[in-house]
């Protein structure tokens, strides 16, 4: 390939992009899933368009509330999500439900891989549904949702759903990267306290204790004990205290409960400049989290470092080097 071929194909790809850009503007669908595609795409050549294309479009975005949910399999999330999901589309509104399960790339499955399982929010327009994409690793998974984010964002929807499955770190860091995080229950005390244990009522903005309806009076000894611990806590905010709400999405009864409280966390935290300063906090997060990984991904690739780091590991297993002295030698062939 000579020198013009190489002009004409990067020009020709800048149309494309540009083309792509357009449509993600316009929120026309199709377009949306090329970007996310392209985005979640290994190729060095696909992941250097993909900045430009979230560099053009990052002016657009910000202006959709970021909900992250999670809760135990069984919850009810996905009934839940389509309720809420449905809802919202009559008040108005366009929803967009990503996902981060870093199981997907071991099982080849995802939570949100059979969209039958909200099969009338899957009809509808306004709603755009992605599964998790398969990056291997729940920081690859996390880094792909939050550009697919705010790709959603610049197409003009104007609630963003990140759903997780309850296990490993996968809520804390969904809770990284969203506004507001809700943790849904079931009336059951016994996965009530275990949740508790877990420490994840520490991250929760709200607590929502779904299926209501089957059992009012378990529901009403959950909510008290999430009541409890939940004050026992000091608040992230002084300005907000996670309420503890009990609906039945499956009957549709409590969802614009659940919205109001989403409402009041905005109309809370706004006016302090805590809202803002979120944001601005996780995205500087997210920045620190991939200098990380690329330094590590560049320690790794070192050809120095490939070359003595079998015989250091082997060094240290046998107590013959410390930790930190092999630390310091294999970090020395980075200065080569």
């Amino acid at each position: 390939m000579n020198l013009s071929d190489v002009h004409s194909q990067a020009k020709r790809l800048s149309q494309v992009d540009q083309t792509l850009i357009d449509g993600v503007l316009a929120g026309q669908r199709r377009a949306l899933a090329k970007a996310i595609t392209l985005i979640e795409s290994t190729r060095p050549d696909h992941q250097q368009r993909a900045q430009q294309v979230l560099n053009a479009l990052l002016p657009s975005t910000g202006k959709a509330i970021r909900i992250g949910i999670s809760g135990v399999p069984g919850a009810g999330k996905s009934t839940f999500i389509e309720a809420l999901g449905v809802w919202l589309i009559e008040q108005g509104k366009k929803l967009a439900v990503l996902a981060v399960d870093p199981s997907s790339s071991v099982s080849g499955g995802s939570i949100l891989g059979d969209k039958t399982r909200m099969e009338m929010l899957c009809q509808r327009e306004e709603a755009f549904i992605r599964p998790s994409p398969s990056a291997g690793s729940l920081g690859g998974v996390a880094e792909k949702t939050r550009e697919a984010m705010l790709l959603c964002e610049a197409a003009g929807f104007d609630v963003i759903i990140i759903e997780t499955v309850g296990v490993g770190q996968s809520e804390t860091t969904v809770a990284g990267m969203v506004d507001i995080f809700c943790l849904l229950q079931l009336p059951n005390a016994g996965d009530d306290l275990q949740a508790i244990k877990k420490g994840i009522v520490e991250i929760a903005d709200m607590v929502v204790i779904n299926k209501a309806d089957i059992d009012p009076r378990a529901t009403a000894v959950v909510r008290a004990q999430w009541r409890n611990a939940l004050h026992m806590l000091r608040p992230a905010s002084p300005n907000w205290s996670p309420p503890v709400i009990a609906l039945s999405a499956l009957h549709k009864d409590g969802i614009a409960d659940f919205w109001e409280q989403i409402e009041k966390y905005q109309s809370a935290l706004t006016p302090t400049g805590e809202f803002a300063a979120k944001r601005q906090h996780q995205s500087l997060s997210w920045m620190w989290q991939l200098i990380d990984f690329g330094l590590r991904q560049h320690f790794r690739r070192h050809r120095l470092v490939q070359d003595h780091l079998p015989a250091m590991i082997e060094s240290v297993e046998q107590g013959h080097t410390t930790p930190v002295a092999a630390a310091y030698a294999q970090l020395d062939y980075l200065k080569h």
